[in-house]
């Protein structure tokens, strides 16, 4: 198995026990707004993960696509907030709060998975 699919695996895994955790918590509107972030936010890490991932032997093209990641992070954030607005969504807070928990949690388990897969065999 890949470390692109044992991090999705586990981020999967993650956002899962998370909004099932929070949603005895939330009116229906939050509970929306807490899916709406776990269906964006999952994706979005794992393109990130992968890209980094496929660069990770060349430090300076390593260190560009993780300014990246980082980049289009905020960006799917702030987009997030601009439709959520524009469209009047109820569960804003929930979901942009989500949003960037989802984000920081699936970032705090990639070092995990960026080794080596070569070192995971010695």
């Amino acid at each position: 198995m890949s470390n692109v699919t044992k991090y999705a695996f586990t981020g999967l895994l993650g956002v899962a026990l998370i909004t099932l955790v929070f949603m005895p918590f939330l009116d229906s509107a939050g509970r929306r707004g807490l899916v709406i972030a776990a269906l964006i936010a999952l994706p979005i890490q794992i393109i990130a993960f992968s890209a980094m991932l496929s660069f990770r032997s060349n430090w300076n093209r390593f260190l560009a696509v993780w300014v990246g990641g980082t980049l289009l992070r905020m960006v799917v954030i702030g987009l997030a907030a601009f439709v959520a607005i524009r469209l009047d969504l109820e569960g804003l807070a929930p979901m942009l709060l989500a949003l960037a928990g989802f984000f920081f949690g699936l970032l705090l388990i990639e070092p995990i998975y960026l080794r080596s897969e070569h070192a995971e065999t010695l």
